[in-house]
């Protein structure tokens, strides 16, 4: 693995771990044992290093969200993305950045987060038309609202588990989001 590539994965984890704001350069290159002449090569800021660690937590996300957009049965689309195996207790790499106001305040740092919740909120939005055409859910749901539903319920049960220190929560909120799901079918 490069130097640049190591880096990148390094910052990626420390965020997801810490946070922007508490993510120092000096940690960057401790865990990744890369020197500070080569960190300055590749990346002139901390906020130049996080912007690609940011991009690269989006590219690790959307494949997942990608599920929704495949072939076959939507609502299998739907359940299997929700049953997907997650690390409740680290909470969502793109999603636990919202709660970091250096990221918030930034736009530049915050611009790819929202772009990825932009195209996750496409794919619900997505499988669930598909679902509601195949009467597989009722026709009078919103799909556009589910979606954002959807969306919350996951990242809620991400804060809630944290919170908790216990993935139960995730667990049930997802669960109970299915068990709603196929009561409106």
């Amino acid at each position: 693995m490069d130097s640049r590539h190591l880096l990148v994965e390094t910052m990626s984890e420390l965020m997801w771990e810490r946070g922007y704001a508490d993510t120092s350069p000096r940690d960057v290159r401790e865990r990744s044992g890369v020197g500070q002449g080569s960190m300055y090569h590749h990346f002139p800021s901390k906020r130049d290093l996080a912007v690609a660690a940011l991009e690269r937590n989006v590219a690790d996300l959307l494949p997942a969200a990608s599920e929704l957009d495949g072939p076959g049965d939507p609502m299998a689309r739907i359940e299997a993305y929700l049953m997907r195996p997650r690390e409740a207790l680290k909470g969502c790499k793109v999603g636990r950045m919202t709660q970091d106001r250096q990221v918030r305040e930034d736009p530049v740092l915050l611009a790819p987060v929202a772009r990825a919740f932009a195209q996750v909120h496409r794919s619900w939005v997505g499988v669930l038309r598909e679902a509601v055409a195949a009467r597989q859910l009722r026709d009078d749901l919103d799909p556009e609202q589910l979606a954002h539903t959807l969306m919350a319920v996951l990242q809620g049960g991400y804060v809630l588990a944290i919170a908790q220190q216990d993935p139960g929560p995730f667990e049930a909120a997802r669960d109970g989001v299915l068990a709603l799901l196929r009561r409106n079918s």
